[in-house]
Parts: C-alpha cells; structure tokens; sequence
C-alpha cells in the first residue's frame, strides 16, 4: 500500500509546492486547512491544474477541514491522527505572525508538540518530517563564522524573537522524542527529519541547494524547500538536522551526499539535556 501522508498546514506556500510532488510518487495525502474556502485549490493539486500541472500521479489528496488553533491538548491531536491514519506526517503549518505572540506560541509550539507526542507514540507512524527554521539551536555549530552566528542572533533576539522561542522548544521536544524512541526501540524503523531553510522567497525552484551544515545568511525558495522535502521523505536512510540555502549544488546530489556522509546538524547541541528538560526519561 502506498503510505498515507497527515500533512499539516496544507494551504501554507512550501506545502501547495510539496502536496503534487508527494502524489507524484502515488502517495496519499490529507491536507489539513483551516479556512473551507482553501479545499477547492487544494483538490486541484490533485488533478494537475495546480502548479504548473504538477501532481499527476496515481497518489489521491483529501483535506481535512481543522483549525491547529483548537488543538491545546496531546487528546485533540490523536483524535486527527485517529481519523487520517497517516504512516507519515508532516508539520508544515505556522500562525504566520497572525494573532500576535499567544497565537505564535499556541501553533508554532503547543500544537506541533502536541502532535509530536502522539504521532512518536503511534506504532504506525515512520516518518514525522518538521519544517523548522536554519537559526533554530541553543550554540554556535563549528562550521559557522562569527558574523553567521551574529546574523543568527539578531534574527532569534531582535526580529523574530516569539516565533523562534515557539520553533526552538518544538524542535528540541521532536529531537529528544525521536532520540528517546529510537533508544526504546532500536529496531523499529522511525525517522525524524528537521528541515531547517533559511529566509524563505517566492521565486520559481533553481534546483540547487547548500543542504546540511551551511552558513547562515542566504535565501532559500519555498518551492526548493518542498522539493528537498519531498526527496528527503521519500528515503528510508534521512534522519536529523538538516540547514538548507540555495546553492550550488543539485538537489539530488546533495541529498545523496548528507546520506552518505551522515551529515547531522545538530552536531554541537546537547540532545541528552533535551531529553532531561522535558523529562522524557
């Protein structure tokens, strides 16, 4: 059977780019939306009028009408883990800067944990793939210059200092989550993946990417962002941490290389005092 994706914050821009590559490959996928208005648009991925006619292939898109502002509690998340029944799911949602700093800390971070929780407590779940931020981590990595790490600082402390707190806390909660199953059962398949883009742009895909430890100052596309989500989920070798910026280097080649190097950029973090905060012992 083809997996069944829960794919979170369908409407947003990176998931109208990532929904028709993931039924490209005759996956399923239920895209959850808050506003009813946004189903026809969402249904049209499905039948190649979306995107450039993207979306082709056998995989069916449904969408779940639910607003991620109702969900306060681990309960309210397994309750549409319960109706989807997703193999995979994806966290591509965010309040968006809507409804100030409460609405910013109830989304970015007590929803996506909330559905961390129960989708790393499901048996059937294999995949949680969160789309994070490149500045989200506690200490500067070593590959990073000064004057990367000051940019970074000044993104977390002066011009987004909400969404980062809110995104940090869900990022390390996923990181110590998947590091605690993997411990109790190491011989269950599961990946976890933290794609982690820098400043996001609207312009069309270039198909070259720097993917794993990068810099930190540069754009990404959002369309390039959903394609190296798509490639990264569709492996069963992807783990972990992975900063993105368009670059040099072509996506899928890029892809292969962090596999095959076993690029992690949480290298540097201290995932044991993740686990111990937020007592998941």
């Amino acid at each position: 059977m083809p997996p069944h994706v829960l794919l979170l914050g369908g409407h947003g821009k990176v998931a109208l780019h990532l929904t028709p590559l993931l039924l490209a490959r005759s996956w399923n996928v239920t895209s959850v939306i808050r506003n009813p208005e946004h189903e026809k648009e969402i249904l049209q991925l499905g039948s190649g009028h979306g995107l450039q006619g993207k979306g082709k292939g056998k995989g069916k898109v449904e969408v779940l009408v639910s607003s991620l502002d109702d969900v306060k509690s681990d309960a309210d998340a397994q309750a549409i883990l319960d109706k989807v029944q997703p193999d995979y799911v994806v966290w591509s949602a965010g309040a968006g800067g809507k409804g100030g700093p409460e609405r910013t800390y109830a989304i970015d971070q007590n929803a996506a944990k909330h559905f961390i929780a129960t989708a790393l407590a499901s048996p059937r779940v294999k995949k949680f793939l969160l789309i994070s931020h490149l500045g989200s981590r506690r200490n500067k990595p070593a590959w990073m210059t000064d004057d990367d790490w000051r940019h970074l600082q000044h993104v977390n402390h002066d011009l987004l200092p909400t969404y980062a707190k809110a995104k940090l806390e869900a990022d390390e909660y996923l990181t110590a989550r998947a590091e605690l199953r993997r411990r109790q059962f190491p011989d269950s398949p599961f990946q976890y993946i933290l794609l982690r883009p820098g400043w996001l742009s609207d312009e069309r895909a270039t198909g070259r990417v720097a993917l794993g430890k990068t810099g930190a100052q540069g754009k990404v596309t959002r369309e390039d962002v959903a394609i190296v989500a798509d490639r990264l989920l569709a492996r069963d070798d992807t783990h972990g941490w992975y900063d993105l910026l368009n670059g040099d280097e072509p996506i899928d080649e890029a892809v292969e290389r962090v596999v095959r190097e076993g690029v992690d950029a949480v290298e540097g973090e201290d995932v044991e005092g993740m686990i111990k905060r937020f007592n998941l012992q």
